[in-house]
């Protein structure tokens, strides 16, 4: 009886380890929420395994620091927004909260473009059925601006469960006018697939998840009067992005979440964070992205580069892709690229360190 009930309990832990959760709208953040998440550096984890019944071992992931996601609530913003973005909107543009975000390539519009931009938002309407992304807002020049998506792309289609899979597109035109004769033009398209689930354990702890894998494509231009050429739409390369996600119940950001960017055909990560406790390291949500500067940009002879740590290696891309130069350096803070032979366009600079990797972008002018 006693070895009966020994096998009744190992089949029944070895069940709770390896259930298949399912994922809906009470998982995910909504207005009022804060999250924390820890943010680390690539350590070599194999983020790519998975499949039924997997466990995921990123015990020994160590934090280099920590931001705490606010999910605002729609009805504080101001008035104007809330017509575009809020509860006064149409239906499918009636969002949920806003979060601050870096889905838009700031440092390559404002590069060449005469205007600052700055408090970068992005406007989620969450429903029993999906999570969407519906618009932005931002402060250009020093007026805050709302910004419908044309086509509303679907971050999630809910609930979630091993084996789901949607596809979905999203489009934003931003008119930049009257503050300046520009636009701005993003078209994304994304995949998302349900590739596993199992035990998750990291530094907060250990969980049942799905494994949640999203394919994302994005095509950006900007239209512009340049010097010379005159009023053209620029091409903006950006690099196809891949984001590895470990959801559990009740957690509202994923247990862990890996990006990375698609540099001649191998992925670089770019970003690793985690939910966590307080470490008492809290950052902005974009330190990290600020760890490396670009300068002059648009140039034309040469480009400098300036490091928070140590910069191991670079390499330049054109905008069709092509490795066009690469240089090892020896943890230097500093380094200075010669484009004066390069044609005039657009180009990807991908810069790895020994803390944090990036990819930027400049103009040879």
């Amino acid at each position: 009886m006693m070895r009966l009930i020994f096998i009744l309990t190992t089949l029944t832990f070895s069940f709770s380890i390896n259930a298949q959760i399912q994922l809906t709208q009470a998982d995910f953040a909504t207005a009022a929420d804060t999250v924390r998440m820890s943010q680390a550096t690539d350590s070599g984890f194999d983020f790519l395994s998975t499949g039924s019944g997997y466990t995921w071992d990123f015990s020994n992931l160590v934090p280099n620091s920590q931001i705490i996601k606010e999910f605002y609530s729609t009805a504080d913003a101001p008035l104007f927004i809330r017509f575009m973005l809020g509860e006064f909107a149409p239906t499918n543009y009636n969002s949920t909260y806003y979060l601050e975000s870096t889905a838009i390539p700031i440092a390559e519009i404002t590069s060449f473009l005469p205007i600052t931009i700055e408090n970068i938002y992005q406007f989620t309407r969450s429903t029993a059925d999906s999570l969407t992304s519906v618009g932005f807002s931002m402060n250009i020049s020093g007026t805050e601006i709302p910004f419908q998506s044309d086509t509303i792309e679907t971050h999630y289609d809910l609930p979630l469960q091993f084996g789901n899979s949607h596809y979905s597109r999203g489009y934003t035109l931003i008119d930049f006018n009257p503050v300046v004769d520009a636009k701005w033009n993003q078209h994304r398209e994304r995949t998302t697939t349900v590739d596993g689930y199992g035990s998750i354990t990291t530094p907060y702890g250990s969980f049942d998840v799905l494994r949640i894998k999203h394919d994302i494509t994005e095509v950006d231009s900007i239209y512009y009067t340049f010097p010379i050429v005159g009023a053209i739409w620029l091409p903006i390369p950006i690099p196809a992005t891949h984001e590895y996600e470990w959801w559990t119940n009740g957690e509202k950001e994923p247990i862990l979440r890996i990006t990375t960017n698609e540099i001649f055909g191998d992925e670089i990560v770019t970003a690793i964070e985690y939910r966590d406790v307080d470490r008492y390291m809290d950052a902005g949500l974009t330190d990290l992205e600020n760890d490396f500067n670009i300068y002059p940009n648009p140039a034309a002879n040469e480009i400098n580069i300036s490091a928070k740590h140590g910069i191991n290696s670079i390499k330049v891309f054109d905008d069709k892709g092509r490795l066009i130069e690469s240089k090892v350096l020896d943890m230097n803070l500093n380094a200075q690229i010669d484009i004066s032979s390069y044609a005039v366009g657009v180009y990807q600079i991908q810069i790895i360190s020994g803390v944090n990797n990036t990819v930027k972008t400049f103009v040879k002018q």
